[in-house]
């Protein structure tokens, strides 16, 4: 069979059938796995046999949902994880040492730069976080115990964008590994191994399940690298539960159409709210305004399905944009069915500084959309009614 494109690859990708020849997978619902005697055993514990041991360790349902997403993404192999935040501390600590150091965009999800700041450094692995727009600063952060290369693209929350090709040339000139969450775009929108990625990072919670059902996160990349991660995961324990795997795969069957229709009503929406008297400014990946719009319209296959924009009269007026919004959902999300709506600055990155937010580009007037699978006008009605309130 010739080489399939993505939608049929993530409507027909799944692990065989059991004795009972289902159609659709069943969720393995198991904590452990019986040996056929001794010999198996110990075969599978050494390694010699591949095959389940205990659930912590692998699933039949896990393994479908990375089998799936890795081809999606283009990755020889995964590991899944229980929320998407276990994947990104699972890659730090399956991947540093005592002494090491990385360097990171920081432009970073409030949490990833709370592990950076203030949990790393419990074991003396340091970072410096460089500003991605300005490629040439990044030599200059690079010590001996140099290690790895992270990065968010587009960045959570204000959507900048990273020149992932560029960032793949210094990282192999500085033999560092690079690490992408490609959280925001999903592998329908982008895929950073393309561009010379050599890990990919998933919050499975977002776009992947769509629905804000389930949690789940992943982490992709070639089975050799993955190797000291998926020892520290097996041993610390943040599996992925096989229900929530089994919704995951499930969902990924819908992924393509659900992206497509997120990125149609983003942009659109993008597009009114860059004309509105009452923002300042608007950013999305494949708006022609965006700073970087040549990289995004390079390694984005759609713009995706969020937004960000700065209303005027800074947290006040933002706080009071959120409370008259009718339609919209005020949730500790994103990528759901449904349009959500965050104020950063008092929210998801409410722990860092004044002077951090700043250097990420979160201004106290940002607000982050989530744009959801409603009729359009309907959300365009809900935020022109909110941004008119006084």
């Amino acid at each position: 069979m010739k080489k399939q494109r993505f939608q049929t690859k993530a409507v027909r990708t799944k692990v065989e059938s059991s004795q009972y020849g289902e159609f659709s997978s069943p969720i393995y619902m198991t904590s452990g796995y019986q040996f056929e005697d001794a010999e198996d055993a110990r075969a599978r514990f050494t390694g010699e046999k591949d095959d389940n041991i205990y659930s912590r360790y692998s699933n039949p349902s896990v393994s479908e949902f990375i089998l799936k997403l890795a081809s999606l993404e283009g990755a020889e192999d995964g590991i899944g994880t229980s929320s998407g935040m276990a994947a990104v501390f699972g890659t730090f600590a399956g991947l540093l040492n005592a002494g090491d150091h990385f360097i990171a965009s920081r432009s970073l999800f409030g949490s990833t730069v709370s592990v950076i700041n203030q949990i790393l450094p419990r074991w003396n692995i340091t970072a410096s976080l460089v500003d991605p727009s300005n490629p040439d600063s990044w030599t200059s952060q690079i010590t001996t115990r140099t290690k790895l290369f992270y990065l968010e693209t587009p960045t959570n929350p204000v959507l900048d964008l990273i020149d992932l090709e560029l960032v793949s040339e210094f990282c192999k000139k500085n033999k560092l590994i690079m690490v992408v969450d490609n959280c925001f775009a999903s592998p329908y929108v982008q895929q950073p191994l393309i561009w010379g990625a050599d890990i990919v990072l998933h919050s499975a919670t977002k776009y992947i399940d769509g629905q804000g059902r389930s949690m789940g996160g992943a982490i992709l990349g070639k089975s050799e690298l993955l190797e000291p991660i998926r020892f520290f995961c097996r041993q610390t324990g943040p599996a992925l539960s096989p229900f929530n795997a089994w919704v995951l795969s499930k969902s990924l069957e819908t992924l393509p159409v659900r992206m497509r229709a997120h990125s149609e009503n983003a942009l659109e929406i993008a597009k009114r709210l860059e004309v509105h008297p009452l923002v300042n400014w608007v950013k999305y990946p494949h708006l022609p305004s965006h700073p970087a719009y040549s990289v995004g319209v390079k390694q984005m296959k759609t713009g995706g399905g969020m937004v960000a924009f700065e209303i005027k009269g800074g947290v006040e007026q933002g706080r009071k944009f959120l409370d008259h919004l009718k339609m919209f959902s005020l949730v500790a999300n994103l990528g759901d069915s449904r349009s959500i709506a965050t104020h950063p600055a008092s929210t998801t990155h409410s722990k860092l500084s004044e002077q951090e937010r700043l250097a990420a580009n979160i201004t106290n007037g940002s607000i982050r959309l989530s744009i959801g699978l409603e009729d359009v006008e309907d959300i365009w009605e809900d935020l022109q009614q909110a941004l008119q309130q006084k």
